[in-house]
């Protein structure tokens, strides 16, 4: 067989996958839509209800979630006064849950910080390093606080 004829057979091949990859990708259900205790929490956040926020994710009670551990760790650092031996209870069971939930790695690392625990939010940033493999906001975001944090000291 010349090469020619290996580069139509290639081409061919190429072209069925191609083909086949478009077909199958039209069949796909649409992506689960996040459960509303989840959105209805993260609009509160951004709108920085966190009160608001800490009574849906309450009444969801999603306490295997670490998504939900996360933001309820989040809202509780963040409302006034904030409750950080709450935030942190959150954050750890978040972690406990999904070790490289990239949220609580960051807010985690922030609330050590605020507790001036430098070399535990440090410790955070070298999870987050490890969970993003080509970088990601979570770590930039943590890495400029605690060069903050030091920059301050």
């Amino acid at each position: 067989m010349g090469a020619a004829y290996m580069r139509k057979i290639a081409a061919a091949l190429l072209l069925t996958l191609s083909l086949l990859e478009s077909s199958q990708a039209a069949d796909t259900p649409p992506a689960k839509q996040d459960p509303a205790w989840l959105t209805e929490s993260r609009a509160s956040i951004k709108s920085d209800k966190y009160d608001q926020a800490i009574k849906q994710l309450q009444g969801a009670n999603e306490t295997s979630s670490a998504d939900w551990n996360n933001l309820m760790g989040y809202s509780l650092r963040k409302k006034q006064p904030p409750d950080l031996v709450g935030a942190e209870k959150y954050y750890q069971a978040a972690l406990k849950i999904d070790p490289e939930h990239r949220g609580a790695l960051e807010y985690y690392g922030k609330l050590k910080l605020i507790n001036n625990d430098l070399p535990g939010a440090e410790a955070l940033l070298a999870k987050l390093d490890k969970a993003c493999t080509f970088g990601c906001e979570e770590y930039t975001d943590l890495k400029e606080a605690i060069k903050k944090y030091k920059s301050k000291k």
